[in-house]
């Protein structure tokens, strides 16, 4: 279906930041697969894990136990808030499991609290559940009826979202740092304001850490820099650092409505999407390489803040945190025209809401890398200058 306005490329392989294309033309690559490809392109680590459990066994599906599904799951418990997992193919899936797990919550002890609080600028995938969720006309038009059971406030609006928590509220459902809305953070203190929040009110906080976690922002969940932890979590792209996975993550207590026969997925934890998520923890989940993830991101948001200097007639702000960053481009420029010279320069990048033009390198990419990248930015955002005059 002719659903996506692809640019004009075609790659046949890649390694780490670079991409070739079929015609030999090499490309460094600032979107990272919008954000999945955590550790590059064609990862030693990653496709040795791959090729190791594809000559073992490929699908099971959920009837029998699956040994790298349970290994997974105990690595991700250990390393987060969570008690239990559910895995998914998707953010779109792992959104869902979210969404159901809370109401569930809820059903599951006799109480009908089904609404679930979400935030003007949201994008939590493309299922009916998680369109309605986020509300925007640009995804819900034509789609309807949405389905009922989510309440949309203003982003950053506190009277309105104590107004909104009523007897039916069951969850409040936030992106620590929204990324299709834009590369837009929640202050930490918003974070910590949030869980107060729900914890006085007896309900859930949700997190979408489906773009954000697994180490883009230097932890290896962006909540943490808040020092909160939620009741459920989503996660997918990087988890699998470009292989189909996603996950719930929640408390005990949060899943404690999810029993046997409430909800299942045939491909969901599947062995081959299993091992190279292990694969993907073992480089991600430890100090070491998130402590060099937030040195990157301190050296590339310095060099991105030069070339805003240099081009302050088209950037108005560099913001996000870690290596999830976006350029917020001036009215009377498109952040897409941005992107597309950015193509013409081989360097590939992200657009976004707000104007935004999305900075997402593989988190292990070099400083000469990430310091061509942004060279390569400057080029484009001359080339669009030149254009516009």
């Amino acid at each position: 279906m002719p659903t996506y306005a692809r640019a004009p490329l075609e790659f046949e392989r890649g390694e780490g930041a670079w991409l070739t294309t079929t015609g030999g033309e090499t490309y460094l690559d600032f979107g990272a697969g919008i954000a999945v490809n955590a550790l590059g392109h064609a990862h030693p680590k990653l496709v040795a894990a791959l090729e190791a459990q594809a000559r073992r066994v490929w699908h099971l599906s959920n009837l029998y136990e699956i040994p790298q599904q349970k290994a997974l799951a105990a690595r991700l418990v250990d390393a987060t808030f969570a008690d239990t997992v559910f895995f998914t193919n998707s953010g779109a899936e792992a959104m869902e499991c979210a969404i159901k797990t809370a109401r569930k919550h809820f059903s599951a002890k006799g109480e009908d609290r089904h609404e679930i609080i979400t935030f003007e600028g949201s994008f939590h995938g493309r299922t009916l559940a998680t369109i309605s969720a986020a509300g925007a006309e640009k995804l819900t038009k034509g789609f309807g009826p949405l389905l009922p059971g989510f309440v949309h406030l203003p982003f950053g609006d506190h009277d309105a979202l104590h107004a909104a928590i009523g007897p039916k509220t069951a969850a409040i459902l936030i992106e620590p740092i929204q990324g299709e809305g834009g590369i837009r953070p929640v202050p930490k203190q918003c974070l910590r304001g949030l869980r107060e929040l729900c914890d006085a009110h007896g309900i859930l906080l949700i997190l979408d850490e489906i773009q954000c976690g697994m180490g883009r922002t230097g932890a290896l969940f962006a909540h943490e820099h808040a020092g909160i932890t939620p009741d459920i979590m989503a996660v997918a792209k990087g988890i699998g650092g470009g292989f189909p996975l996603g996950a719930c993550l929640a408390t005990e207590d949060a899943a404690s409505g999810m029993v046997a026969g409430t909800h299942g997925s045939t491909y969901g934890g599947n062995p081959l999407a299993c091992a190279v998520g292990l694969a993907v923890m073992d480089e991600i989940a430890n100090e070491p390489f998130l402590a060099e993830v937030r040195r990157k991101a301190g050296f590339l948001n310095q060099r991105l803040s030069e070339l805003a200097d240099e081009h302050a007639d088209i950037v108005d702000e560099i913001r996000g945190e870690g290596l999830m960053l976006g350029i917020r481009i001036r009215e009377g420029f498109a952040c897409g025209d941005v992107v597309q010279a950015g193509r013409a320069a081989h360097l590939l990048t992200v657009p976004g809401g707000d104007n935004v033009v999305r900075i997402l390198p593989p988190l292990n990419t070099p400083d000469e890398d990430l310091a061509e990248g942004v060279r390569r930015l400057g080029v484009a955002l001359a080339a669009v200058r030149e254009r516009t005059a």
